[in-house]
């Protein structure tokens, strides 16, 4: 067994010891804040004790030819985003969670991702910082990688410990930290159910697409579009915070019950274009953040269909306030999605590397609010010029696209240097070309 002394402190005062794979494999779910399914996990640590450090998880690609490119990036992206929070790890501890496929045992699931785990380590070892432990969790039970002794690691692997029984549970309900069920779980709030009929949620969503498209695309039309989007944003949190209360269990149903189909798909299409997406973005503290988020998860599950990439905008708006309160297991689940449902949205991205690299959210907090006191008359210009967030988001300054915004700036629109900020997403412009090829704007795509 390999002697580990990776300490983590759940709070300011309280630090544990882990000494041995298995406290590794059962800390985990704290360190994550869910159970990651079908997930790399990869943790820094630093100092002669392993003191944790960034971390980062990424769904496993179903295909093994993705394995060498996706383990070079993980671990550059794990480097280099402990650079410059901090410092360069010492090592890194890789975890690879997966349940076997149907017919699969747990031994031939942990057989089966051994080349990724041997990839991650060659990975990491190009960049001089060593894999202390690569573990492999499957079906309750748990492998190492690098343990050659049949002793404490034998081929039928070890039982994970019951959860609640050990110290890190004890140590983490102390500190208030909670494990919030399985990625899988948490995923499942932030993607279309059958609360609503998929069916007349996508004829809603084309309805609207006929007529708010082009509108988008149309620089006159886009202030129209944005105050109306606005409005009846303001207007569906208000309902959701007028809600009863019910069982978290019946939250989400709710709340979809709340939401008419067609005032769904008037907000989601609004929520295309970026600036309209950036002011909803202010709404991230206090009272009205619980509702925006609440609105954010409802949207993301009406984009049904071949709206999926649609729900980009919700999911990270539902990232960006998650973060925003505190919650960054939420964030970072959300946010994955977002990149899961359009991976070349920008304000994803750099939320996403920002999140996962521990980075403190007020800069950008304090960019919007600043950008809301100036539409209000309450603020001067020059308190946040967009730098600072963008420093914020990505960790370092990247060049402003030029739009006029600070805020709109600071949030990254995908805008080239010196030119005009792209005033709807990929998705609406495709929605518009295909719309025509179809004879009418807004048609669903054939995808």
């Amino acid at each position: 067994m390999n002697k580990h002394h990776e300490t983590t402190g759940p709070s300011g005062e309280q630090q544990i010891t882990l000494r041995s794979p298995a406290e590794l494999a059962d800390a985990l779910p704290y360190l994550m804040g869910f159970h990651p399914d079908d997930s790399i996990v990869m943790v820094a640590l630093h100092g002669g004790r392993g003191r944790f450090g960034g971390r980062l998880r990424l769904g496993i690609p179903p295909s093994a030819q993705e394995w060498a490119p996706v383990a070079d990036q993980l671990a550059t992206c794990l480097v280099a985003g402990s650079e410059r929070r901090e410092a360069r790890p010492d090592a890194i501890v890789v975890f690879l969670c997966q349940d076997p496929a149907e017919g699969e045992s747990a031994h031939q699931a942990m057989e089966r991702l051994r080349p990724l785990a041997q990839r991650l380590r060659t990975a990491c070892g190009a960049l001089d910082v060593p894999v202390l432990e690569a573990l492999c969790i499957s079906d309750g039970r748990y492998w190492s990688y690098c343990c050659p002794d049949d002793r404490c690691c034998p081929p039928e692997g070890n039982p994970l410990a019951l959860p609640g029984t050990t110290v890190m549970a004890a140590a983490a309900a102390y500190a208030g930290i909670q494990v919030r069920g399985s990625l899988r779980d948490m995923e499942r709030r932030l993607m279309p159910s059958g609360s609503v009929s998929a069916a007349e949620q996508e004829r809603a969503l084309d309805s609207a697409g006929a007529v708010l498209v082009s509108q988008i695309l149309d620089p006159r039309g886009r202030g129209a579009v944005a105050a109306r989007t606005l409005a009846l944003a303001r207007e569906l949190m208000q309902r959701l915070g007028r809600a009863p209360a019910v069982a978290p269990a019946e939250a989400d149903r709710r709340d979809d019950r709340l939401v008419e189909v067609e005032e769904a798909a008037a907000v989601i299409l609004g929520l295309q274009d970026r600036e309209t997406r950036d002011r909803a973005a202010e709404w991230m503290e206090g009272r009205e953040a619980e509702t925006a988020l609440r609105l954010w998860r409802a949207l993301a599950r009406r984009c049904v269909g071949p709206y999926v990439e649609h729900s980009a905008a919700p999911l990270t708006l539902a990232g960006w306030v998650s973060w925003s309160t505190g919650d960054e297991a939420g964030a970072r689940v959300a946010l994955g999605l977002a990149l899961r449902a359009d991976p070349d949205y920008t304000f994803a991205q750099l939320l996403h590397q920002a999140c996962n690299e521990g980075l403190d959210p007020e800069t950008l907090r304090r960019c919007l609010r600043e950008e809301s006191n100036l539409r209000a008359g309450r603020g001067r210009p020059g308190a946040c010029d967009g730098q600072d967030a963008r420093h914020t988001a990505a960790g370092r300054p990247r060049p402003g696209p030029g739009s006029t915004s600070g805020a709109h700036r600071g949030l990254g629109t995908g805008s080239r240097p010196g030119t005009a900020a792209r005033p709807a997403s990929a998705a609406v412009r495709r929605r518009a070309r295909d719309g025509r090829r179809q004879g009418r704007r807004g048609a669903r795509s054939g995808r």
